[in-house]
């Protein structure tokens, strides 16, 4: 497909978003209920759970001891272009820092509430409150106004979960062609899995824009080796041998496949966007050595770490057939075989075992998922949408500062 071509399938008329004060477009505009400690789980629950099929998304953070990197997260949330509006939920005594991410999210030009449980008068009256709330930014979200979108101003990331014998051969290397496309279009690109890449270091590094950058991205990836040595096990595990991966060898080609071909142009961190387009690695993996209430690999943290990067949406590869959604990035499900999206269309997006089956070649499935692409940006939802799925998975992580070789000018 030529390049002018795929400019025109940038239809303004089809793709269009929502503008924020800070120049970002938004694919959605969810208002997002937020609670700042488990305590207060129950309440922001019962708050959202009247407007789950209208845009009202439930996140938050269970810890009750502050952390740097959960602030960062939720901040990134609470001001990411998907999102129109925040109402935040504390319970009175955790020590997340409230006013901080209220302050934040009001900098932002976004509506911003805060609702403190022990000073509202319990559970009813801030339910009661906190749901007049929502209505009200729901009514103002239903006239709010759209402009066109461009590739540049979309933010992609993919994962992969529930790998099988196919994945790195259909579903991944159809991911990693769009991917191609959506980098010579402009766009903001992202993967992660250092853990599922051991092996594929000098691969990146050769890709990589700067031989610092390269450097830096062969550190991520033995780190991820000698902290997942130190967990007891990695990535690769019981379901991945049921459904035909035989060592973590051909689940790191298969992961490092969705990547494409382009230049590598920077190593993010959770919460860090990219500070221009190209194609960027993500560190996923905590700094420093195994503690208590770090947690080990979880595909929707990790899925939770790259939209706190900014990611518009996910492409997710299956072969199992993972069901995951997110709750303020669509996902787009893209299945590695037939067999499996016949036994679970109703939740895949994409069918890429038409490259197995012999019917499609890589080139024209990464077609596919290009169109889809262009679908979930011109406000069609994606099947975990349509389902209802809001995932989101936030616990205790350490991260040190990225270095000046990581983001290259």
């Amino acid at each position: 497909m030529s390049d002018a071509l795929l400019r025109g399938r940038a239809d303004p008329r089809r793709m269009r978003g929502f503008p924020r004060a800070d120049g970002r477009k938004g694919v959605r505009n969810y208002v997002v209920v937020a609670y700042l400690v488990e305590c207060a789980h129950h309440v922001a629950r019962k708050v959202a759970a009247p407007f789950a099929e209208t845009g009202v998304q439930l996140i938050g953070f269970p810890g009750c001891y502050p952390s740097a990197y959960a602030h960062r997260v939720l901040e990134a949330f609470c001001t990411h272009p998907n999102v129109g509006a925040v109402l935040l939920v504390s319970l009175g005594c955790e020590e997340f820092r409230r006013g901080s991410l209220r302050e934040a999210v009001k900098a932002s030009g976004r509506p911003v509430e805060l609702l403190v449980i022990q000073d509202e008068g319990g559970t009813a009256s801030t339910v009661a409150a906190g749901r007049a709330w929502v209505a009200a930014r729901l009514a103002e979200a239903a006239d709010a106004a759209t402009v066109p979108i461009g590739f540049s101003d979309l933010v992609i990331g993919t994962k992969c979960g529930g790998s099988d014998g196919l994945s790195g051969v259909t579903a991944n290397p159809a991911v990693g062609a769009a991917f191609d496309r959506l980098y010579d279009a402009g766009a903001s690109l992202m993967f992660e899995e250092t853990c599922e890449l051991i092996g594929c270091e000098d691969h990146m590094a050769g890709r990589a824009v700067t031989p610092a950058l390269g450097a830096e991205i062969v550190a991520a990836v033995k780190k991820a080796d000698q902290y997942y040595r130190e967990l007891g096990h990695g990535s690769f595990g019981g379901g991945n041998i049921k459904f035909g991966l035989s060592t973590i060898e051909e689940k790191s080609l298969g992961a490092y496949a969705k990547s494409g071909s382009r230049p590598i142009n920077g190593l993010l961190k959770p919460g860090v966007p990219p500070p221009h387009p190209g194609l960027y690695l993500v560190d996923t993996v905590n700094d420093g050595g195994v503690k208590y209430g770090i947690p080990n690999i979880n595909d929707t943290q990790t899925v939770t770490e790259m939209v706190a990067s900014g990611a518009h949406m996910i492409i997710f590869t299956t072969g199992a057939g993972s069901v995951v959604g997110q709750a303020v990035a669509p996902v787009i499900k893209c299945v590695s075989n037939s067999r499996v999206f016949q036994r679970l269309a109703d939740d895949m997006d994409v069918n890429a075992g038409t490259i197995a089956d012999g019917g499609e070649t890589v080139e024209a499935v990464g077609e596919r998922i290009l169109e889809k692409v262009i679908e979930v940006a011109s406000q069609l939802p994606t099947r975990s949408e349509a389902l209802g799925h809001q995932e989101f998975v936030l616990a205790y992580k350490t991260y040190e500062p990225l270095g000046p070789s990581c983001l290259p000018a």
